[in-house]
C-alpha cells in the first residue's frame, strides 16, 4: 500500500513508576481482568505478527446484526475486500505524531461531528458546512489557546450505532432496533429494520466521496489562512458567536498581513493546506475486518476505514471482539469509558492496546458527567500515572449528559460545559494534561440541544429536530464551547508559565 505523510519521529516512554514493571519496546506483554491489582507477565502473545484481521470472530461480539442472509454478509464484505483502502497508513503514523504531542500539552485534540451519518442527509453542502465549522473551532482554540490543534471528524464511517435494547417497541409492536444507516433504516417498519448486508457497501461508497471532498477541501486552497474570515456560516453572522469569530478572523488577517510586510511567503503549505482526520467508532466488526490491509513498507496492519478507531463503553471488555481487533491494528485508537470503570482495570486495558507504551497511540476518552467525573476521574488519573503508561486524555461531555424531554432525547448545554470544566480542573487539581474534546455536532441550525448561546428552549425541540440517534450541539452552541476551552487552555499556559523560574547568568 502507498504511503502518504510518513514523517513519524521516535518518541521516548515514560518511565513505570516504582514497583510496577516497565513497558518497554523490548518487552511486550499480557494482560488479563483484575479484580484487586493489574497482571502483567512477558510474552509474545500480543505481538501483532501473530494477530489476523479475522481474529476477533474467536472471541464473543456485542452489538453485531443479526443478518438473515450470511452468504449475503460474505458478498458484500468480500466487495468491499476488493476496494482500494479509504485512508493510508502514512497518514495514521502522522496524526499519531500529532496525538503523541496532546499527550504532551504541546497541542490539543478536537473530535466533532455527527451522532451518526444518515444516507438520507448526505450532501456536499453539509459536509462543506461540517467542515467549516470544525475549522472555526480550531481557528479559536489556536488563537485563543495557543497550541496547534489536531483536527478529526466524526465523518466518513460513523453510521453504526450501539443500543441499550436490540428491539424496541410503539404501540405494541416490536422490531428491530435501529443500529445507523449501514445495517438498518431508521423507519419504524419490518422492511427498514431489516439488517440488509448490502448498506455495508452504500456506506463504504459514501465514505470514499465523502473522504474525497474533504481532502480536496483542505489541500485545495478552501482551508487556506487567507479565508478565516470566509468560513462563517450564513446563519451564524448575526449571532453574538459569529460576531466574536470574525473578531479573531479580523486579527488573524491583520497577522497575516504583518507576516507578509515582514517578508514571508504565503506560497508555503501550512498558509494554503491543512491536516484533517476521520474518526469513528470500532462497532461493525464484518466492515472493519473488510477495510484491514497489511502495509507493504512496515509489514503492519492497519484499518483502512478511518485514521482514528475507537471502542465504546459496551464494548471494551478485555476477552472480547472489539479490544481484539483493536490491539492488532496500527492506527491511533481510543476507548471510551464511564465512571464505571475501574482503576485497576485501566491499566490493565492500556497495556493490552498498548503494550509499548508508544506516545499518541491511545487516547482515553472520558465520558461521566460533571458530578461523577470529579469524583472517579482522579483515581484514573493516578492508576494510569502510578503505572507509567502514556494516554491522550480527552473529554466526552455528551454521552453522560442524555436525557429526554417532551419526549426528544436532548442535552443541555450547561451540563455539557460543566463536564468540560470538570474535566480541566480535575487536570488542573492533578498536574495532568487535559489533551481535548469530543463532540456530538453538526454545522446545520438544528435545535437538539437545550440552551447555550443559541437560546434554544424545551419547547423548541420540535422546530428543527433533524438527528436520527443523538442529539448534537449547533454550530451557535459548539463555537460558544470552542471559546470556553480555549480560555481555559490559555489559562493553563499562563500558570504553566508562571511556574517556569528564570535561568539567572553571571
Amino acid at each position: 500500500m502507498q504511503l502518504q505523510m510518513n514523517r513519524a519521529q521516535g518518541l521516548r516512554a515514560r518511565p513505570a513508576a516504582r514497583g510496577v514493571p516497565a513497558l518497554s519496546r523490548r518487552h511486550t506483554v499480557s494482560v488479563s481482568a483484575v479484580a484487586s491489582e493489574p497482571r502483567l507477565a512477558p510474552t509474545e502473545s500480543l505481538n501483532a505478527k501473530n494477530w489476523t484481521p479475522a481474529q476477533w470472530r474467536s472471541k464473543p461480539a456485542l452489538q453485531q446484526p443479526e443478518y438473515l442472509e450470511p452468504e449475503e454478509v460474505k458478498k458484500a464484505c468480500e466487495e468491499i475486500a476488493r476496494m482500494p483502502p479509504l485512508i493510508f497508513a502514512g497518514e495514521c503514523r502522522t496524526l499519531q505524531q500529532r496525538l503523541a504531542k496532546a499527550s504532551a500539552g504541546e497541542s490539543f485534540v478536537l473530535f466533532g461531528g455527527d451522532c451518526a451519518e444518515a444516507f438520507s442527509q448526505f450532501s456536499a453542502n453539509r459536509i462543506r458546512d461540517l467542515y467549516r465549522l470544525i475549522l472555526q473551532m480550531s481557528t479559536v482554540l489556536a488563537f485563543g489557546g495557543g497550541v496547534p490543534v489536531v483536527k478529526l471528524g466524526r465523518i466518513a464511517g460513523q453510521f453504526a450505532k450501539p443500543r441499550s435494547a436490540p428491539t424496541e417497541t410503539i404501540n405494541g409492536v416490536t422490531l428491530p432496533a435501529y443500529r445507523g444507516d449501514i445495517i438498518n433504516g431508521p423507519e419504524f417498519t419490518a422492511e427498514a429494520r431489516r439488517c440488509d448486508p448490502w448498506r455495508l457497501v452504500r456506506a463504504y461508497n459514501q465514505s470514499a466521496a465523502t473522504l474525497n471532498l474533504l481532502r480536496g477541501f483542505s489541500y485545495g486552497g478552501y482551508a487556506g489562512l487567507s479565508r478565516v474570515s470566509q468560513w462563517n456560516l450564513d446563519f451564524m453572522k448575526n449571532t453574538p458567536e459569529g460576531n466574536a469569530y470574525m473578531d479573531i478572523a479580523k486579527r488573524v488577517d491583520e497577522a497575516i498581513q504583518f507576516m507578509i510586510a515582514c517578508g514571508m511567503d504565503t506560497n508555503v503549505p501550512f498558509m494554503r493546506e491543512t491536516e484533517f482526520y476521520t474518526c469513528h467508532e470500532c462497532l461493525l466488526l464484518d466492515y472493519e475486518e473488510a477495510l484491514t490491509r497489511l502495509d507493504s513498507t512496515t509489514d503492519k496492519w492497519y484499518g483502512c476505514s478511518s485514521h482514528f478507531l475507537w471502542c465504546g463503553e459496551r464494548t471494551r471488555q478485555l476477552d472480547h471482539a472489539h479490544v481484539e481487533y483493536l490491539r492488532g491494528v496500527h492506527n491511533p485508537i481510543g476507548v471510551k469509558v464511564s465512571d464505571k470503570m475501574d482503576p485497576n482495570d485501566i491499566v490493565t486495558l492500556i497495556a493490552m492496546l498498548n503494550p509499548q507504551n508508544t506516545p499518541g497511540r491511545l487516547s482515553i476518552i472520558v465520558r461521566m458527567g460533571a458530578k461523577a467525573l470529579r469524583a472517579k476521574f482522579p483515581a484514573l488519573i493516578e492508576a494510569v500515572q502510578r503505572s507509567g503508561q502514556t494516554v491522550t486524555w480527552v473529554c466526552d461531555p455528551m454521552h453522560g449528559n442524555t436525557e429526554t424531554v417532551s419526549g426528544f432525547k436532548t442535552r443541555r448545554y450547561e451540563n455539557v460545559r460543566a463536564e468540560i470544566e470538570a474535566f480541566f480542573d480535575v487536570h488542573e487539581l492533578m498536574g495532568t494534561v487535559p489533551g481535548g474534546v469530543h463532540l456530538e455536532m453538526t454545522g446545520d441550525n438544528v435545535t437538539e440541544c437545550i440552551g447555550g448561546g443559541a437560546s434554544v428552549a424545551e419547547e423548541d425541540l420540535n422546530s428543527r429536530y433533524h438527528t436520527h440517534c443523538d442529539p448534537r450541539l449547533n454550530a451557535e452552541q459548539s463555537l460558544e464551547i470552542a471559546f470556553y476551552v480555549a480560555q481555559r487552555l490559555r489559562q493553563r499556559r499562563e500558570s504553566l508559565a508562571t511556574k517556569v523560574k528564570p535561568t539567572s547568568s553571571i
